[in-house]
């Protein structure tokens, strides 16, 4: 998702570049993307390309053409040097500003459908929270916001509910910093502010030397459900879900499957590893391993879904009869005939209206009892019991643990 630079004319005269990234559907709401201290690199181009997937008209304004117009630095230390000498000849308050000038630009694009919100990364995430103070933005996120402690006397003026994301390392945010923060929004459950154990700054930035993928992906499922909430777009993930199994198991169209997810997506069944990563080794799997893989009588029972900001949880004994190779849950294994009942975990996630990934969980040693392959008398699993303890939880527990039935 290619995005593109417009002109922002300045409150004081002047102009400068801000990048514009449009989700697919050509409108939606919109986020001002506030940089780090290394301009608007290909990090923040990518951060910009990212929300516009997730449906969003962002636009990142280049905040240091006051100093220099263009600048974007890579983090090797010559540049970390560089990208520390400009923020000391940076003027927070005339950045608010320009701020102020990109928010206008981004109201005036005919793209722009709905609010707006502010996120920022850094020396962004000052700036998102003083978006907030100052600028009357719908939302805030901040990621690891360096000096916010030194304008918490404006956190009164803030009346959009905002999402700080701090890093239990972070040696710029250390916890007499982050005990200030949260005593200042003590009162305000609107405010949610996290810490991340055992990771350090810029946690987030994917590909630096303190990227942490569990702590990133889980501070944007959060920043998600705050855009959701405050500025929308609202999807139906849970009707989304449903159609891409329907392609997945009635219609059995991989084609169709596909359609329903994002262009690089990717599908782990966690107990096997199968699946694939990105749009063509993903239709290759889905062809000649799973979706003319699955046995006639394949059969979905649900329990529970749970549908978030981002995602959605599925709970359901999947049901089967082995007669073929089942080459995603059971590789190898040729047909036993048996019949099958398991309970299995889908874990999807979206970006916008589009599946992103799976994460798929079921007890394969529950499978591999029922079709014979593990004596359920030599090891502590069950077979088709696990799938009928989930429908009826009145039949009994521990039957696998000896003290317990000693007594």
């Amino acid at each position: 998702m290619a995005g593109r630079y417009i002109t922002v004319t300045a409150k004081d005269g002047g102009s400068f570049k801000a990048y514009l990234a449009t989700p697919e559907k050509g409108s939606g709401p919109g986020i001002v993307l506030l940089q780090e201290i290394f301009g608007i690199n290909a990090y923040i181009r990518s951060v910009a390309d990212y929300y516009a997937e997730e449906g969003y008209v962002v636009l990142a304004p280049d905040l240091f053409w006051r100093i220099e117009p263009g600048i974007e630095l890579g983090f090797t230390e010559e540049d970390r040097k560089q990208a520390f000498a400009y923020r000391e000849k940076f003027d927070v308050d005339k950045s608010v500003e320009d701020i102020a000038a990109a928010l206008a630009a981004l109201r005036r694009l005919p793209e722009l459908k709905g609010g707006i919100g502010a996120i920022g990364f850094c020396l962004g995430g000052l700036l998102a929270y003083l978006s907030a103070a100052r600028l009357g933005v719908d939302c805030a996120v901040s990621y690891y916001g360096v000096g916010i402690e030194k304008v918490l006397g404006e956190a009164a003026k803030i009346e959009c509910p905002m999402v700080l994301h701090m890093g239990e390392k972070d040696r710029w945010t250390p916890p007499p910093v982050v005990g200030a923060i949260k005593q200042a929004f003590a009162a305000r459950p609107d405010i949610e502010i996290y810490v991340y154990p055992g990771v350090d700054h810029a946690f987030s930035r994917q590909g630096g030397a303190n990227f942490d993928k569990p702590a990133a992906m889980m501070a944007h499922s959060r920043s998600i459900a705050l855009f959701r909430k405050a500025l929308g777009p609202q999807f139906n993930l849970s009707a989304l879900w449903d159609m891409h199994c329907y392609h997945e198991f009635a219609t059995r169209d991989v084609a169709a499957t596909m359609a329903t997810m994002v262009a690089e997506p990717y599908v782990n069944h966690v107990p096997t590893m199968t699946g694939g990563v990105g749009a063509e080794e993903l239709a290759r799997f889905y062809r000649d391993h799973f979706v003319n893989s699955n046995p006639a009588d394949t059969r979905l029972i649900p329990i529970s879904r749970t549908v978030g900001a981002d995602r959605v949880v599925d709970e359901m004994i999947f049901c089967f009869t082995h007669d073929r190779e089942i080459d995603w849950m059971l590789p190898g294994v040729k047909p036993t005939g048996r019949y099958v009942e398991v309970p299995l975990v889908a874990i999807v996630n979206f970006r916008g209206d589009k599946l992103y990934h799976e994460h798929i969980y079921w007890d394969q040693a529950s499978v591999l009892v029922q079709i014979g392959l593990i004596d359920p008398k030599l090891l502590p699993a069950a077979g088709a019991e696990t799938a009928k303890k989930v429908l009826d939880e009145k039949l009994p527990s521990n039957t696998l643990m000896p003290r317990a039935n000693a007594r």
